[in-house]
């Protein structure tokens, strides 16, 4: 139950307004196949897969947009969206396949370009992610009609109305290669990070994207791209993601930016969007969250906050240390809806010739309460003793620096009990490939 004396402060996703600034042109490239393309016609309805989905989500109403069919390699346009991208606008369409939609219009006779993928890389855009303001004119001058002076066909395009008369869509594609010189040009755009596909994660920098999410100079700060994939992974546009921990907010401003609600607490707070929270309890009703994030004190090796409860004032060479953190445990496991996850992220402590396994002894209480969806190990970067006096001490006086971090995702059961069943697996064995000059390499 929630108590009454803590009032709980939850984000709201953030929402970007329509961009009415005409000087930039805003669009992207979405995909089809064979299979799909007729569908995206007749309802006039572009889709993508989890996979695109980051970028896709980005679309506002009045982009510009273009349908590339992987399979014939044709790049159809000018479409223009009609809605902002959102989940599930028809649920029916492709039997559900594709869930992040936005509705589109053509704003002039559908035109096709042959030879699609040899045109993109020329132009350095890729599908999926933000077309720069001068590769978008290149494109669209490919697209201009013969009685359409450029500046007037942009203007057109940006400002016409919809059109109410049949639309036409020519049957045979353009050749772009007799309409001059296409190339790259110089100029950044929004980069969109990729889902990680393997246990591996690797983050050089702290944040992504142009605004800052969290504080860099916080003791402990989480990578921001940590946050994004479990987010990406485990929830949709709309959820709810809970951090008992929320440090500097980093999990708030990755959920505001990316469509997803946000309750941080912290034991003290950092900034006015947290809500002053133990861990311990949780002011939530049972079932009710999507996803929870901890990124919780490895020991009491850093000082986090002067709070006399902070559980980062407990050694983690102590039974107390776990047994306070398997309080927050319970609380997540109470809290999050079945079949949901938690992502839990933290380290291993070696100091003065003792070695703590952190993560193994904490993944001991995780599992009294979770199935374990999967464990990640999370490269250190940007810590105080990454440095060449630290290598160097290590390796004279025979001890490792802590090069990573575990991540267990955690899976609360659909059921009330944990069935560990015996299961048969048809293992397909596959033969060595060849090395390059198509002999096997030998092993010495």
């Amino acid at each position: 139950m929630e108590p009454n004396n803590v009032k709980t402060t939850v984000i709201e996703p953030m929402i970007s307004k329509t961009t009415k600034d005409n000087s930039f042109l805003h669009g992207e490239v979405l995909s089809c196949t064979d299979s799909s393309e007729g569908e995206c016609f007749r309802r006039l309805l572009f889709a993508t897969n989890r996979v695109h989905a980051p970028g896709f989500m980005r679309i506002k109403k009045g982009f510009l947009l273009f349908l590339l069919n992987m399979d014939s390699e044709k790049l159809y346009g000018v479409f223009r969206a009609t809605s902002d991208s959102r989940f599930m606008i028809e649920p029916e369409a492709w039997e559900g396949k594709y869930p992040y939609q936005v509705k589109v219009e053509p704003v002039h006779d559908i035109v096709c370009l042959r030879d699609a993928d040899k045109l993109l890389r020329k132009l350095g855009i890729q599908r999926g992610t933000p077309i720069g303001k001068k590769a978008m004119l290149r494109l669209l001058e490919l697209y201009r009609p013969k009685d359409f002076l450029m500046n007037y066909w942009v203007d057109f395009l940006l400002n016409a109305q919809t059109k109410s008369e049949a639309v036409m869509r020519s049957e045979e594609c353009k050749d772009w290669s007799l309409l001059g010189e296409v190339g790259k040009t110089d100029e950044t755009v929004e980069e969109i990070p990729q889902l990680e596909a393997t246990t591996l994660w690797d983050f050089p920098k702290q944040n992504y994207g142009k605004t800052p999410k969290g504080d860099n100079k916080y003791p402990g700060v989480t990578p921001t791209l940590i946050i994004w994939n479990l987010v990406w992974r485990y929830t949709e546009p709309g959820d709810l993601v809970v951090d008992p921990m929320c440090g500097s907010g980093t999990t708030i401003d990755v959920c505001k930016e990316e469509g997803r609600k946000a309750i941080g607490y912290d034991i003290k707070p950092t900034r006015p969007d947290i809500t002053q929270n133990d861990a311990r309890k949780i002011p939530l009703p049972n079932d009710s969250v999507d996803l929870v994030f901890v990124d919780s004190p490895y020991g009491d090796n850093l000082r986090y906050n002067d709070h006399p409860d902070c559980i980062g004032k407990i050694s983690c060479e102590t039974e107390v240390f776990y047994d306070e953190l398997e309080k927050v445990i319970n609380e997540c496991h109470r809290i999050l809806k079945k079949g949901k996850v938690l992502g839990w992220l933290i380290g291993d402590q070696w100091v003065k010739s003792k070695f703590t396994p952190v993560g193994f002894r904490l993944y001991e209480r995780l599992d009294k309460y979770f199935e374990t969806a999967d464990v990640i190990c999370v490269t250190r970067r940007g810590q105080s003793s990454n440095t060449s006096l630290w290598y160097n001490r290590a390796r004279r006086h025979n001890f490792y620096l802590r090069g990573f971090k575990y991540l267990f995702i955690m899976r609360k059961p659909n059921d009330t009990t944990i069935k560990s069943e015996r299961r048969r697996i048809q293992w397909n064995f596959y033969e060595r490939r060849k090395n390059d000059e198509g002999k096997e390499r030998e092993r010495s």
